[in-house]
């Protein structure tokens, strides 16, 4: 497999766009996929349009990502409009890519159903692939997971959602020339090259924890242990509970998330509390099912900003212990809300990437839910969490 690699932060989209491609045009032959991450401050529609006339035939998917993206270049955004491309490539893999947007009344698993025979007619093929990578609209991912694997089985894969600067749907995602706001695209790859993933919150558990005995609905906690969620978390916090009613729990919890075990043990999945209801239930960024235990997860930010390095050197452990040499690239999704909190030390996060990347391409994205898996586990989605993945 090879990568390659590049950025723009050209004044306008269509600028943009022509800028990116044209580096990527030069950088690599033979290109299987284009995997795009742009600011939402640039018209989509327009950016894609400029990429593919410069990458005719190459497939290009991908979504906005939250404030920037960090490359070999370092990080790239803040209040620049921006646009990154890891391209793919080599006569070792074959990718075939697919998207859809959501309609008003639609069956997000149906979607993932359709998706996934799509994207094996793309690539020629009539099996499942190797890897696969998706990235949906902050909402139903689990039941797009649920609509691909129903077609094609376990399968490893890594991903992220679509994110925006105001966390206020002003989301994009990338499907060649089409852009939607509501929907998934995915990309399967069938190589012989290997994939590793690494998937964690890299936060400490704490010994506070609760049964959750009522929700409303996939992703609203409306009690723990049989009382209002919100007053259980706050007790656990020890802090005024009327302080955590709305929009700051979301800031709040970024260094106390909620975990939820997987059946081996082997992964705490995160879960994020968005928003403090007035009911005192919490909304909560990915699913939670009754009777499941929910801990209370423990970090600052100075574990935030050391779970790069930390994570990635487990990564190339990981990868090491498979017998995998030097990787093509890297593909790092790192959560948008980790990124809010690091806040003016992003440059720090940064030279981590990096120093672990070694001199192989990378490009690392900041999105509103993060994808990965476990050995022996299920494809699984978390907020607040790092998929980190070796390619090839």
């Amino acid at each position: 497999m090879q990568s390659f690699v590049a950025t723009s932060t050209a004044a306008t989209a269509a600028e943009a766009g022509k800028e990116v491609a044209g580096k990527i045009k030069a950088g690599i032959t033979d290109a299987k996929v284009a995997m795009a991450y742009g600011s939402c401050d640039y018209d989509s529609a327009e950016l894609l349009a400029a990429i593919a006339e410069e990458l005719p035939g190459v497939p290009v998917l991908g979504n906005t990502s939250f404030t920037g993206i960090i490359t070999p270049e370092g990080f790239v955004g803040g209040d620049t409009p921006f646009v990154g491309i890891l391209a793919l490539g080599g006569d070792d893999v074959v990718v075939g890519t697919a998207g859809a947007a959501a309609g008003s009344d639609h069956c997000a698993r149906c979607i993932g159903k359709n998706l996934a025979k799509a994207a094996m007619e793309a690539a020629g093929k009539d099996c499942p692939p190797d890897y696969w990578y998706m990235a949906a609209s902050p909402a139903e991912e689990e039941y797009y997971i649920k609509g691909v694997t129903d077609v094609i089985g376990r399968i490893p894969f890594f991903g992220g959602s679509a994110a925006d600067n105001e966390i206020a749907g002003k989301w994009w995602l990338y499907n060649g020339t089409e852009t939607f706001q509501d929907g998934c695209v995915v990309a399967f790859f069938y190589t012989d090259t290997p994939f590793v993933n690494k998937f964690t919150g890299a936060y400490a558990e704490t010994d506070k924890f609760g049964v959750v005995t009522k929700m409303d609905g996939d992703r609203n906690i409306a009690e723990i242990c049989g009382k209002p969620a919100l007053d259980v978390y706050a007790e656990w916090r020890g802090m005024n509970v009327e302080d955590l009613v709305g929009a700051p729990l979301l800031s709040e919890s970024i260094v106390a998330p909620l975990g939820v075990k997987d059946r081996l043990g082997d992964l705490v999945a995160i879960r994020h509390p968005m928003n403090g209801n007035d009911d005192h239930s919490i909304a909560v960024g990915a699913k939670v099912v009754e009777k499941t235990a929910v801990i209370m997860m423990d970090g600052d930010v100075d574990c935030l900003v050391g779970s790069v390095a930390k994570t990635a050197g487990e990564l190339k452990h990981n990868a090491e212990k498979q017998g995998f040499g030097k990787p093509a690239a890297y593909f790092f999704v790192h959560c948008g809300g980790r990124r809010a909190a690091i806040a003016d030390r992003i440059g720090e996060v940064a030279d981590a990437f990096i120093a672990e990347a070694d001199g192989v391409p990378f490009l690392a994205e900041f999105t509103f839910g993060e994808y990965g898996f476990e050995q022996d586990g299920l494809n699984a989605t978390g907020g607040l969490m790092l998929s980190f993945t070796a390619l090839g």
